[in-house]
């Protein structure tokens, strides 16, 4: 059960019935957390332009995705692993590499990248910071400015994770997995 309310058209204002407008008609997510940024439009403007400049980085659909699924599975955030599960099947990861993540293991990839995408959004979360082996690993294997992409999207992932989990925003019935206990 969400614990906020979802606005109705008639509750809206008009600055953000046009940020809906306009997150519909640019194909961008106007759901599950958004149903709580649209509280502050400007935010929610913000939060959507930034996920998207991360998401023009020169890091990979996967390494994204898997950086992605393992800051929701961090989080325990149900709705967006429901979500970004849905994402990582669309773009040709696998049950196995999803599964892998949900239960808290190296993603089954023979990608050095791939793995060090997991590793540093596993680590970066769990003990607040990089081993100086991890960042020299990660500093050989990206570009300066796919490593902040990588830490940015794991930095803004985390802050949607927080919003849904403090909402209780509940996952779609359609989602194509659930988060391991």
């Amino acid at each position: 059960m969400t614990r906020i309310s979802i606005l109705t058209d008639a509750e809206m204002t008009e600055e953000q019935k046009s940020v809906i407008a306009e997150s519909k008609a640019a194909g961008k997510p106007h759901g599950g957390p958004f149903w709580a940024y649209i509280r502050n439009p400007r935010l929610m403007r913000l939060v959507q332009d930034t996920a998207e400049c991360i998401g023009e980085s020169t890091l990979s659909p996967r390494e994204q995705q898997i950086a992605t699924l393992a800051v929701a599975r961090f989080w325990g955030a149900k709705y967006p692993w429901a979500v970004q599960v849905r994402n990582a099947l669309k773009i040709g990861m696998n049950e196995a590499e999803v599964d892998a993540i949900n239960t808290r293991k190296p993603v089954p990839t023979g990608d050095a990248r791939e793995k060090l995408a997991q590793q540093v959004a596993d680590q970066l979360l769990a003990e607040h910071g990089l081993s100086d082996a991890t960042y020299k690993a990660a500093e050989a294997a990206f570009s300066t400015d796919e490593l902040v992409a990588l830490v940015a999207r794991i930095s803004s992932f985390s802050m949607t994770c927080c919003t849904v989990n403090a909402f209780d925003v509940t996952p779609p019935d359609d989602a194509p997995a659930r988060l391991a206990e």
